[in-house]
Order: C-alpha cells, then sequence, then structure tokens
C-alpha cells in the first residue's frame, strides 16, 4: 500500500486530463507524476530510505503537490509545516520532528541554517541542492515503494508550537480511507474542477481537497492564498464545480448583491473549520440553489461525520452522521458510553483515526480510551463535546479543548499567552476565542497588567507580529484588574468567557 499510487492510478487511466491549474498553466496527470517520480529518485540517490521524514514548508503550489508525493513514493514521510510560520515556530517543529531534508523556499534559508545539525540538506534556490538539481538526479519512470498500510504517509502538527508541540503520524491507510470517503460523500468524478486556496500543510487543504481530487481524477484549480478578487474572477469564468472554503468567505459572498452570477456550473459547497450559521446556510440555499455541506473531522480523524449524501437528507445545524467504517461514541468524563440525547466527549474508532503524536508517548495515550495492545482497539477522545440524536445525527455543543477557530485557522490559547507573557509590562493574562460573525470566532486577550503600567497596543502588536503569524495575533485586547482563578490559583477561563466576554459583547451591540 502506498498514498502515492492514487497519483499513479489517475496518471494511467487519465493521462491527458489537467490535475492542475495553476496561473493559466494546466499540468496533466501525467506531467504530475512524471515530476513526482525525478523528485522520488531524487531523494533515493540523496539517501532517503523508506520511514524517513522529509519536510516540506512551502506555500500551496503545482511544485507542493509533486514534492508530496516524491516523498511519498519513496516510503519516507512528509512532514507538512505551514509557510506563514515564524522563524522560531519553524525552528521548534523542525526541531522536534528532526527530518532529515527540508524542501522549502529562499526565504526561509536564515532560519535553516541555524538548524544545520538538525537537517542534513535544505532544498531550494540558494540551498544545499536546489529542485531542479534534485530532478536531475532522478528519473521520471518510478513506482511507489510499497508499504505496510499502518506505516506513516504524513505527518501534521495540530497546533501550538510551544511547550509540547504535536505532529499527528497518518498512515497510508487513513489517508487513503479519508479520501476515498470523501470523495464518496461529494460524488467525486474526473469531470471536476475544485477551487483551492486553502492550505496543504492543514488537514482539510491536503485531505479533504487535494487527496480526494487525486484519488477522483479532478482538476485542482490553485490560488496561493484567499483573494477575494481573484476568487471572484476564477468562478466567473464558468468552469469551477466545488468550492471549499470557511464561514468567513460564505459570509463575505453573501454580501454581493450580483452572487447569483458567479456560481456557473458550481454544483458543491463545503464549508470546514468553524460551525457554519444555520442563518448563512439558509440565505446560501435560497440564493444559489446549493446546500453548503459540512462534515467533522480533526488532523487526527479525519473525515469523522458527513452530513447526508442527498440534500433532502442534510440537517442544519449537525455535522450528520458517522461516515461508513467509522464507530462514534458519546461518553461521559469516565469513559462510559452515553444515549441518544445526552452531551459528552464524542469518541472515534476505525481506519480514519491516527497512529499517535510523533515523539510523544504520553500525550498519545492521553487521547485514547481503551488502547490496549494495540492502538486501533482505542477509542480516540476528540476532546469535543457533542449530542447524538437517535438516528445517528451528531451535534457540536461546545469543545472541551481551548483551541480557538479563526478564518478557519487554528489557535492554541497557551501559544499566544506564552508571547504575551514575553512583554514585559504584563503580569497575568489569558486568551479566549469571542463569537464573531466573520471570523467565526476572533482571539482575545484579557490583561493584567504589571503595577501602574499601561498596556500601549500600537507597541505590543508589532512584538507579537515578530513571534506569531499574523492570524494567532489577538484581535481584541482588553485590560482588566484581576483575573477569576480557582482556590489553587488557576485561571478559570469559563469565567473569563462568563465575566467579561458577555460584558464585551453588550459594549459592542
Amino acid at each position: 500500500m502506498n498514498l502515492a499510487r492514487n497519483l499513479e492510478m489517475s496518471a494511467y487511466f487519465f493521462p491527458l486530463r489537467p490535475a492542475i491549474r495553476e496561473g493559466g498553466r494546466e499540468i496533466t496527470y501525467a506531467q504530475l507524476n512524471v515530476e513526482a517520480n525525478r523528485i522520488a529518485t531524487g531523494l533515493i540517490a540523496l539517501g532517503v530510505v523508506p520511514g524517513d521524514l522529509v519536510a516540506l514548508c512551502a506555500p500551496n503550489s503545482a511544485g507542493w503537490i509533486a514534492a508530496y508525493f516524491g516523498i511519498i513514493k519513496t516510503g519516507a514521510s512528509a512532514v507538512t509545516l505551514s509557510s506563514l510560520l515564524t522563524p522560531d515556530e519553524l525552528s521548534n517543529l523542525l526541531s522536534h520532528a528532526r527530518p532529515r531534508f527540508v524542501i522549502t523556499v529562499e526565504a526561509r534559508l536564515p532560519e535553516l541554517r541555524r538548524l544545520k545539525g538538525v537537517i542534513k540538506k535544505v532544498i531550494c534556490p540558494g540551498g544545499d541542492l536546489e529542485m531542479e538539481g534534485l530532478k536531475a538526479r532522478g528519473s521520471g519512470s518510478f513506482s511507489a515503494v510499497d508499504r505496510d498500510r499502518r506505516d506513516v504517509a504524513a505527518v501534521l502538527y495540530t497546533g501550538g508550537t510551544t511547550g509540547m508541540p504535536k505532529g499527528a503520524m497518518l498512515s497510508h491507510e487513513h489517508t487513503l480511507f479519508s479520501a476515498s470517503s470523501i470523495a464518496f460523500y461529494e460524488h467525486s468524478t474526473e469531470k471536476d474542477l475544485a477551487l483551492c486556496f486553502l492550505p496543504f500543510n492543514h488537514v482539510f487543504g491536503q485531505l479533504h481537497i487535494m487527496n480526494a481530487t487525486i484519488l477522483s481524477s479532478g482538476c485542482l484549480e490553485l490560488l496561493p492564498s484567499f483573494d477575494m478578487d481573484r476568487v471572484l474572477e476564477v468562478l466567473k469564468e464558468g468552469r469551477i464545480t466545488k468550492f471549499f472554503s470557511v464561514p468567513t468567505v460564505y459570509i463575505r459572498l453573501l454580501s454581493l448583491p450580483d452572487l447569483e452570477r458567479y456560481i456557473g456550473p458550481l454544483r458543491y459547497c463545503f464549508s470546514a473549520a468553524a460551525s457554519m450559521a444555520m442563518e448563512v446556510v439558509k440565505q446560501w440555499k435560497e440564493r444559489t440553489g446549493i446546500t453548503i455541506a459540512e462534515s467533522y473531522g480533526m488532523t487526527e480523524a479525519m473525515p469523522i461525520t458527513f452530513n447526508h449524501l442527498l440534500p433532502e437528507f442534510h440537517v442544519v445545524g449537525s455535522v450528520g452522521q458517522p461516515v461508513y467504517g467509522v464507530d462514534v461514541q458519546i461518553r461521559d468524563a469516565s469513559g462510559n458510553i452515553l444515549g441518544a440525547g445526552h452531551e459528552g466527549e464524542i469518541c472515534v474508532r476505525g481506519r480514519n483515526v491516527m497512529n499517535g503524536y510523533l515523539g510523544s508517548p504520553e500525550e498519545t495515550k492521553a487521547t485514547f480510551w481503551n488502547a490496549r495492545k494495540r492502538q486501533e482497539d482505542g477509542w480516540l477522545r476528540t476532546g469535543d463535546i457533542g449530542i447524538m440524536d437517535e438516528h445517528g445525527y451528531v451535534a457540536i455543543v461546545d469543545r472541551l479543548k481551548d483551541l480557538i477557530i479563526t478564518g478557519g485557522e487554528n489557535v492554541f490559547p497557551r501559544e499566544v499567552e506564552e508571547a504575551l507573557y514575553a512583554w514585559p509590562a504584563i503580569e497575568e493574562c489569558a486568551v479566549i476565542g469571542l463569537p464573531d460573525k466573520e471570523w467565526g470566532e476572533r482571539v482575545a486577550a484579557f490583561i493584567v497588567p504589571k503595577g501602574e503600567e499601561t498596556i500601549d497596543q500600537d507597541k505590543l502588536k508589532p512584538f507579537l507580529k515578530t513571534r506569531l503569524a499574523g492570524f494567532k495575533v489577538p484581535k481584541l485586547f482588553v485590560t482588566v484588574k484581576e483575573l477569576p482563578k480557582s482556590p489553587a490559583g488557576k485561571i478559570l477561563k469559563r469565567e473569563v468567557r462568563r465575566q467579561y466576554g458577555e460584558e464585551h459583547r453588550k459594549k459592542e451591540r
């Protein structure tokens, strides 16, 4: 088994069909497979063997996809990292994963040179080896190395880069199951053209959009990032059949008075990352005739549920029923199984569940119920509170974890708090997510200053941007006299939300 065989099969059956459209240029499946083969055999010539880790840190592009499948064809595992990470964030993750090689862009060279003892070679313009030089060492003919179904195909980091970074190890079976499940529920075919501007390092972009499209031999229209004008230009061309985005973008599109003229042959719309407001789903259906599909998944298990194949059975407000072959249970804090209609933690078992966290056996163990002799015997604890009805439809009630999802990006409060505590005027702080009509949630920092100090936002924001990716920097700073605490002195974030969050929402109404 090897995930890259999806690309090989699409190249075999549809060699001349476009796999990627980027900047007006089309790349066929045959061409993409040859590029991946050259990268694979070039890496093997450098000494890459099955089981090695090779990191990929670059913006979305056809080259990214070729490198991803090239790495996986060798039997190595692709460690996919965000191109938006700050130097310290990137250094932390690479020091944790310790890949043999890194494929990246020239702008990343300064920080990567500091990791010379960790990384054997950096492959990029100006690096130890350039990509064209790597491909020149290889061959266009190659077949993916056979791997065990449980061997790791890719490592995706779930968020935080300080303290305990967590790299979810996704097996070949996991990724194949995820891609085939998504393609099935979306009725994907080789005639589909899917617009993608979401990052491939993230599970949504990598598994849900890219891998599922390659498996079904469809075509990806790539944009380097979200740009409203470019999105509208591409939609107006009248070729896109599948649209993937986050609630923020759908809300912005609904503000267009002439939205209907951009729909064209669009047949499928999907929203991820945060719960979609029922009113937005209703308005989109009324104006476009398309039901926005939703599912439930996470880096550690993708997908878990999917709303029904047929729009007439789509339940608004629900994330759907468990996908075929996946078991879902609702459990209480002691691990007891709860019946229909009872709130509890969503727990999952199936081929969609990760192997565990890279280099973190204790974190892995704490994430599973009943994992005895084999990891796959256990039930993954999602950290999300949900409720399941008698028909198996699941609704997300709340999150046990403090993860904030803003504009489709994951933000871990602890990481932001660590950066805030580096600012000398801050005594204490608590970072939470507050509901936001456009972003889903916005990152909000509640700060207790030291003594008579004041918090100058104009100076604090630029400071944070040197330590955090832009989407992690709080959009709201609130200075408070004190933060609620437990008897043991622990800051109680639920009380922060209750006391200060509600107070601030009232001020903004």
